[in-house]
């Protein structure tokens, strides 16, 4: 899903220029259409994703569409972060966008998957939200200090990784 807004057009351009569809809408504008769209793409089995804290931010605070969305088709919430070890920051931006650098190094941690029950009501929705919250902190954080972390902390942090199903 990407925003309607000037930029997102930008951004939609160049998602369907790699070969994947899009779905516009956004936490701000049009996102209930958006979301009946990624639901049926999800029923056609593609995968879809978020920048789940919005056109507008707060930075790294996330919408409620994600749950909303794994709540209507059963599909889990995965949340993710890709860290960089240089890149250019766009510190005028309200996300502080990161350009990585030509040939920087990145790694990318996924949290367990967040399951919402179909049935669930908005207080267990809202639990569900926090959990993702947390999850989008703490692997941001880790991926963010992956690249100055010890080969001790990398190495514990491999093995927790992988121990997923």
């Amino acid at each position: 899903m990407n925003t309607t807004a000037f930029d997102g057009q930008w951004t939609r351009k160049v998602i369907e220029w790699l070969g994947f569809g899009t779905a516009q809408g956004s936490s701000s504008r049009g996102g209930l259409r958006g979301l009946a769209v990624m639901a049926r793409r999800l029923d056609e089995g593609v995968d879809c994703a978020f920048t789940i804290d919005g056109p507008r931010g707060p930075r790294y605070v996330a919408k409620p569409g994600p749950v909303m969305l794994a709540r209507k088709t059963g599909c889990p919430v995965m949340v993710f972060h890709i860290g960089v070890d240089r890149g250019k920051t766009f510190t005028k931006t309200w996300d502080h966008f990161l350009l990585p650098m030509p040939f920087a190094r990145t790694v990318i941690l996924f949290a367990p998957p967040i399951y919402v029950p179909a049935g669930c009501g908005s207080a267990d929705a809202g639990r569900k939200h926090a959990e993702m919250q947390r999850e989008l902190e703490r692997v941001r954080d880790i991926a963010e200090a992956w690249f100055s972390l010890s080969d001790a902390d990398r190495e514990k942090y491999r093995t927790e990784f992988a121990r997923r199903p």
